[in-house]
């Protein structure tokens, strides 16, 4: 089985434009968040998609010359960016990152696609409800089950946001790890606002030339030392985001963040 961590990554944005290609500690926010896909266990190689517009050239190439597989598609219709995406490398399964998770953390991506296969789900995720820091999200699906969504979704929402359709249809099994919790679910660590890019380049600040690599428990212990960082971008949690409840069909499995403290 060909596993494919697909990460959509786009230059426009209405609240931070070109936030992607902005710099964190020497390297664009892109590469921190694909370099960390890379490290992810039981993924066979890692895709950005990005959108056919010329504007969204610089994305692309930068992508590319970092030796990762690019390709392109639709904008709006993100869910059939995607479907491309997987029949381009012959993925079996994808795993689904956005690029405004510069702080992914490949063992718990791992963690999410073991538990996925071990459960026989066709989709598998890490975050209903939410249980991790906003911004380490992943979700993971047979590409079949893509491919059914492309062909049946008609709604806008689920083209945009890819899994709504898999997430929702009643004959697909569900998966689910779930994080400890505890009040670690509130912290922000994805990039949509300038107040993350000054966060996160605080946060690269305090853990100096182990921030790259660091593993989310490392972040985590930063910023309980540290709760001026998290601070900073705390007025634009999503309350939406923290309101999701676990779906009574879903599987699932606790993981905690190891080491933290």
């Amino acid at each position: 089985m060909t596993l494919a961590v697909v990460v959509q990554a786009r230059m426009g944005s209405s609240r931070c434009p070109g936030k992607v290609m902005m710099d964190l500690g020497g390297a664009p926010f892109l590469k921190r968040c694909l370099d960390r896909c890379d490290r992810i266990p039981g993924a066979d190689l890692v895709v950005c998609a990005v959108p056919d517009n010329a504007h969204d050239d610089p994305v692309a190439n930068a992508a590319a010359s970092w030796g990762y597989a690019v390709v392109r598609g639709s904008e709006t219709d993100v869910l059939a960016r995607y479907a491309k995406a997987a029949r381009e490398v012959q993925a079996d399964a994808i795993m689904r990152v956005t690029s405004d998770c510069p702080l992914i953390d490949p063992e718990i991506c791992g963690e999410t696609i073991r538990y996925w296969q071990t459960s026989g789900a066709d989709y598998g995720c890490n975050n209903m409800p939410p249980g991790f820091p906003h911004g380490l999200d992943c979700e993971v699906f047979d590409a079949d089950a893509l491919f059914a969504a492309e062909e049946l979704a008609t709604d806008p929402y689920e083209r945009e946001h890819v899994t709504p359709w898999i997430r929702s249809h009643p004959s697909l099994k569900r998966s689910t790890i779930q994080g400890p919790g505890g009040g670690i679910e509130t912290l922000r660590w994805t990039l949509d606002y300038p107040e993350d890019v000054e966060m996160f380049r605080a946060l690269y600040a305090a853990l100096g030339d182990c921030a790259p690599m660091a593993s989310a428990s490392e972040y985590l212990s930063m910023c309980l030392r540290r709760p001026d960082i998290p601070a900073i971008n705390e007025m634009r949690h999503d309350p939406a985001r923290l309101a999701a409840t676990l779906r009574a069909d879903l599987t699932s499995e606790m993981v905690s963040l190891r080491g933290a403290a």
